[in-house]
């Protein structure tokens, strides 16, 4: 297919220009202007429309807590351990969830979801294009992070229990027990190996040690400002990779966070305030990050906000005087950055996949819709 002059967004125009686009083989083969169809190729007349990348949610909860279902279908959270690394979400999700298809007429091709925040150790997230219905072939990467998580939900969830953690000492001491022990279980490991000795599997170590070994980062559930400085003292501490996650008070340490060079994933910022630790939460978050040159990526926490709306979000960050340019990046090309996925999305680039969505107004435009939307090349919708 050619994509006829249409505004795309262009990183390295900062905005969006006039070009065609042209697919083939899921991938954009040609960006440019008049390009020549010497094959009878389909095309298409994007005039006057804006196009995008498939937009990218860093953090979401897509496929695990589901769309119309009551505990049948929350299957984000295993609350009986504060400390359940060997929970994957590829064995939680469903791609039946009709939150899918929404996101998808929504612009959002590619997310990263997982476990919730209710345990110290939550487990692996996965990300996944949301087009297709089995969700092995959906993957682009897994695990993609670890979950784990500051604060008053892993405090809440066990010390109304009666067992540790209670405190947000106990929090960062349950972690960094973890940690030691993933340490010591691949000085173990790799010992028995060099001995030729027999060694028992672990299946919670296995799963931290991509950690230990830097493959995929900690994704750290913090909302206030002492524990984002908590997640990033211990990422130092272990030597570990570190993205953090919600950050919602981290516009007031935004100089402590670009100093120490962690990617921040802000939001869900639409909605009310559900608990004390939200009291800062403001959509100016995300401008004052940026502005400090945080790497932002502007999520929906899905179902928090609804993953359709990822493109309101950004509006919103614009509207509290975030750049319009970097808010676009942060549901787009920052992401797929922080996920280390922009090799194949995040942006419109000659050998890229061809996820690519088509609107009638700009899509920061809280009345623009999707025309178009395409994952690899394929029409996933269209109106």
């Amino acid at each position: 297919m050619i994509i006829r002059n249409g505004l795309v967004f262009l990183i390295e125009n900062e905005g969006f220009i006039k070009k065609d686009i042209e697919f083939k083989g899921g991938k954009i083969e040609r960006i440019g202007k008049n390009l020549s169809n010497d094959s009878n190729t389909e095309e298409f007349d994007a005039e006057g429309m804006y196009i995008t990348p498939g937009l990218i949610d860093a953090h979401s909860h897509i496929g695990l807590f589901n769309e119309s279902i009551r505990w049948e279908g929350e299957d984000g959270n295993e609350e009986f351990d504060p400390v359940t690394p060997d929970m994957n979400a590829l064995d939680g999700i469903n791609p039946f969830d009709i939150a899918f298809d929404e996101a998808l007429e929504g612009g959002v091709t590619t997310v990263s979801t997982g476990p919730g925040s209710a345990n110290v150790v939550g487990g692996s997230f996965t990300t996944i294009s949301l087009y297709g219905n089995i969700v092995d072939n959906m993957v682009i990467q897994n695990p993609a992070s670890m979950k784990c998580a500051f604060g008053e939900n892993p405090k809440g969830v066990y010390g109304q229990k009666g067992k540790a953690p209670v405190t947000r000492m106990g929090v960062a001491a349950i972690l960094r027990e973890t940690l030691i022990k993933a340490e010591n279980y691949i000085a173990r490991k790799e010992d028995a190996e060099y001995k030729g000795e027999h060694f028992d599997i672990d299946p919670k170590m296995e799963a931290m040690c991509p950690v230990i070994e830097k493959e995929i980062p900690l994704k750290a559930h913090v909302h206030r400002a002492d524990d984002i400085c908590t997640a990033i003292r211990i990422a130092k501490e272990f030597n570990i990779r570190l993205t953090l996650e919600h950050c919602t008070e981290g516009h007031l340490i935004a100089d402590y966070i670009a100093q120490e060079g962690v990617s921040a994933q802000v939001g869900p910022t639409f909605g009310s305030r559900t608990k004390p630790e939200l009291t800062n939460k403001s959509f100016e978050t995300a401008k004052i990050l940026s502005e400090k040159g945080v790497k932002v990526s502007i999520i929906t926490d899905h179902p928090v906000i609804p993953q359709q709306s990822l493109n309101m979000c950004a509006a919103m960050a614009v509207k509290a005087g975030m750049d319009e340019f970097e808010a676009l990046k942060a549901i787009t090309l920052n992401p797929a950055q922080t996920l280390s996925i922009d090799h194949v999305k995040g942006s419109i680039k000659e050998g890229l996949d061809a996820d690519i969505a088509i609107w009638n107004l700009h899509p920061l435009d809280l009345q623009a819709s999707t025309v178009r939307v395409f994952v690899k090349g394929e029409e996933v919708f269209g109106r």
